[in-house]
């Protein structure tokens, strides 16, 4: 009986450390994602979309982000902006591009999401909102909202400018005392 406790209680260990690992996971792909947003948004993205896929559905990634483009030139500007913005932030290059030379439907895919800018028509025409209805619509503002800073102070003492070896050395000369005979 005793061995089955130990083996459960191993079993909870694991679980437990999968379960915060998936939650750093997960909180690194939101930082991901709200970064993609970000580049979207700084070229002008239209009608920007969030989706967060179900497992259940036999979704392949966890978020789509879908947004337009008013002309080829800003369907590759956009493109571009959160392929560069990906790099240079978190070293994070996708594993397939396709599109990009057409620029009517580029799609960036970095596995645990995907990046869809569209020409406009083209958004029309395949509607992906309406293909994967089954998923939650996520907020930009959800992702990209800051986490509060902590109301706790730290306890270290805070970082001080250093000082030449000439002023410390005054400072210890006007602190030691006059001996008088």
């Amino acid at each position: 009986m005793s061995r089955c406790r130990r083996h459960l209680g191993y079993n909870e260990r694991v679980a437990r450390e999968d379960f915060q690992t998936h939650r750093m996971k997960k909180n690194d792909l939101k930082k991901q994602v709200a970064e993609a947003i970000e580049a979207c948004l700084e070229k002008k993205a239209e009608d920007l979309t969030i989706l967060e896929l179900d497992q259940t559905s036999g979704a392949f990634t966890d978020y789509f982000v879908v947004c337009s483009g008013n002309n080829p030139r800003q369907v590759q500007a956009i493109s571009d902006e959160v392929e560069l913005r990906l790099k240079k932030k978190l070293g994070l290059y996708p594993h397939q591009i396709e599109g990009y030379k057409q620029a009517e439907w580029i799609l960036l895919d970095y596995v645990d999401f995907v990046v869809h800018v569209f020409a406009e028509k083209a958004r029309r025409f395949y509607d992906l909102e309406r293909l994967w209805k089954s998923a939650t619509r996520v907020e930009p503002a959800d992702l990209l909202a800051k986490p509060a800073k902590s109301k706790i102070k730290p306890t270290t003492k805070p970082i001080t400018k250093p000082t030449s070896v000439r002023a410390t050395a005054k400072k210890a000369a006007r602190k030691k005392p006059k001996l008088t005979a």
